[in-house]
């Protein structure tokens, strides 16, 4: 594109943080509520973009040549748009260091140590009272001196202006805000505040020509990396040729069938048979979608495969919307979705959401369908002659304990956005073509959740004292309509875990090495040396290394995909400690009958540390366990410390 002038070299993605609340309207934008997933999600995206092969590792990283820069964004603590009056460009994100460490930076500290990302947006809202863009220490302190940022940190659009209006930061002047973010360590002005109040705010004395050029060498050596100024040689031959080619379209359907998740299938209903399904409906608003499915800041598709076109290919089709639109403010078209299920062979409903319900600046209110939706699943699922199968596009999850719970519904696929090959993954699925491996990557609440917490709260901790329940699968332990990682298959598996040997580490400390005390529950017995600060100097690359094999069995008689999540649990009585945190996956590929063992290599101080109330990344004592998936296979493992 870029060569076609139809593009630039700089791109503002990947989005990157962490599903906190469900009603978030930006979910569809990003990886989910885990850091780490969201940190690794990061670290690849940015390399698929970024690295010229061959010169990922050159002596001098700062001159490392870029394919495309991308841009890690929005940073921090950036997770409420537009929610009951309360809006991103006034709101002030009260956070603890705890969570900030914790959750919101990490997956930004991965994106930049194990991605080299080149850029860094920060985003319109403050946190604990100072604006992102303005902060000396979120921006220089940490960015570029604790992780060592190469490229350049920009301001979403308009941010500047956004401090002086909205958030009257401190009274500031325009070139008050200039000189603040100047000297914070931003480089670039999404927006006309640098262009038009820099040099006043110079001849004031606000800012040094110093601060200016220091911004404008991080950028001009982006531009050089980029071959901005004598080109790309390794890229000048891309064309029309590798826009919309077979290989990309391939890969867009392949892209959205790894996405499908499977989350109910009743006496094995799915997949269908051609030859048995001879006369298919598909109806429900998401019926012949084709925007819907590439959610928002998707760009151009090449073309649309609507899950009608998608279905079409297998079977005999007739098509009913049921409702008007997503909104379904109405029941006039449910009749005609009624009587068409009454004579097919078998019923795909197909509904969910879309940007006129979850979108950037549109947070929801409420974790149910909208309108009359649930009112047509019921009615046609009532009426269907054959199985009924129920299909949910959606970024944020939706209470449809109804339909988990209703026995005429055989079986329910979450698709996500799917792209513009969606209808053609779905109908894969659906009839046999493809074993569905997905999992969730957030938390399906009940719809009761968000009545119990506003959307405003950000801690990630249960709140006793307030009766806000915990945020996540680490710190949320109350009923689910679907929980994080959930996902079935046409396949079954089974596992085993090999502990590694030897299942303890003892680690003898050194004089400049001091044990950490850590917060236990009343009535727990506490290590004499509860933990060590991981700051304090353990040998963590080099000594403190868990070796893993896990052995899959497929059982079943279709070759399919596992994806499998591995956990660690803090020692039993830790206060705060999370439920458990993913500390590695794999999707793996497995023949039916066959076993295939994945190693996995953990080092401790990462995947066994903890982050303590005063926001110290700690390695507790005691026994430790690891834990594959639900709980389908694990171990312990100890440390001491003497």
């Amino acid at each position: 594109m870029y060569n076609l002038g139809r593009a630039g070299l700089t791109f503002w993605s990947p989005v990157i943080n962490v599903v906190r609340d469900p009603r978030w309207g930006r979910t569809q934008e990003t990886p989910g509520e885990d850091p780490f997933v969201v940190g690794r999600y990061a670290a690849n995206f940015v390399r698929g973009l970024q690295d010229v092969r061959g010169t990922e590792h050159i002596p001098d990283l700062n001159a490392r040549p870029l394919k495309v820069s991308a841009c890690c964004k929005h940073y921090a603590a950036y997770d409420v748009d537009n929610w009951k009056g309360v809006d991103r460009l006034h709101f002030d994100a009260r956070v603890t260091e705890q969570d900030m460490v914790e959750t919101f930076l990490k997956p930004f500290e991965m994106c930049v140590k194990e991605g080299d990302v080149s850029s860094i947006m920060c985003s319109y809202n403050r946190v604990n009272g100072i604006p992102t863009c303005a902060d000396p220490k979120l921006l220089n302190q940490t960015v570029r001196g604790d992780w060592g940022l190469r490229g350049y940190l920009v301001s979403d659009c308009d941010s500047i202006e956004v401090m002086v209006d909205n958030h009257q930061f401190i009274n500031d002047t325009n070139e008050d805000a200039v000189a603040q973010t100047l000297k914070a360590g931003l480089d670039l002005d999404c927006g006309n505040y640098y262009p038009k109040f820099t040099m006043s705010s110079i001849r004031q004395g606000k800012v040094s020509v110093e601060d200016v050029d220091k911004a404008l060498r991080n950028l001009y050596m982006l531009m050089m990396r980029l071959g901005y100024f004598d080109g790309s040689p390794e890229f000048k031959n891309l064309g029309k040729k590798d826009i919309c080619s077979s290989r990309n379209i391939d890969l867009a359907v392949e892209a959205a069938r790894q996405g499908i998740v499977l989350l109910k299938n009743d006496n094995g209903t799915l997949p269908f048979d051609r030859n048995t399904i001879k006369n298919l409906a598909v109806v429900g608003p998401h019926a012949s979608v084709t925007d819907i499915m590439i959610g928002n800041y998707a760009g151009t598709p090449c073309r649309y495969i609507t899950p009608t076109d998608g279905f079409s290919t297998y079977t005999n089709v007739q098509t009913q919307q049921g409702c008007e639109d997503v909104l379904c403010n109405n029941d006039k078209l449910i009749g005609a979705a009624v009587d068409a299920a009454k004579t097919a062979d078998a019923t795909v409903i197909m509904v969910g959401l879309s940007l006129k319900v979850e979108a950037e600046s549109l947070d929801r209110l409420h974790l149910f369908l909208p309108g009359f939706q649930t009112q047509l699943i019921n009615q046609v699922a009532d009426a269907a002659k054959g199985p009924v199968v129920l299909i949910i596009m959606s970024a944020g999850g939706i209470d449809i304990t109804f339909a988990k719970n209703n026995p005429k519904i055989k079986a329910i696929l979450w698709a996500g956005y799917p792209g513009q090959e969606g209808g053609r993954a779905i109908a894969d699925v659906v009839f046999g073509t493809y074993n569905p491996g997905g999992r969730l990557p957030i938390t399906w609440y009940e719809g009761s959740y968000v009545e119990k917490l506003p959307m405003t709260s950000m801690q990630l901790r249960p709140l006793d004292n307030l009766g806000y329940p915990g945020r996540t699968y680490k710190f949320y332990n109350g009923t689910t309509v679907y929980p994080f990682g959930y996902g079935l298959s046409y396949s079954q598996f089974t596992y085993k875990i090999q502990s590694p040997n030897p299942s303890t580490l003892d680690v003898k400390l050194t004089r400049f090495q001091h044990c950490h005390d850590i917060d236990y529950k009343p009535g727990t017995q506490k290590p004499t040396c509860p933990s060590v600060k991981i700051e304090d100097g353990l040998a963590c690359d080099t000594h403190y290394t868990i070796n893993t094999q896990i052995q899959i069995t497929n059982t079943g008689t279709r070759d399919g995909d596992q994806a499998v999540i591995v956990y660690s649990k803090a020692p039993e009585g830790i206060l705060g400690a999370p439920i458990k945190q993913v500390i590695g996956f794999r999707r793996v590929g497995i023949r039916a009958g066959q076993t295939v063992t994945v190693p996995f290599q953990f080092n401790a101080c990462k995947a066994l540390s903890i982050v303590d109330y005063q926001a110290h990344t700690v390695l507790p004592a005691g026994q430790h366990s690891i834990v594959v998936g639900d709980g389908v296979a694990s171990y312990t493992y100890d440390v001491n410390f003497t």
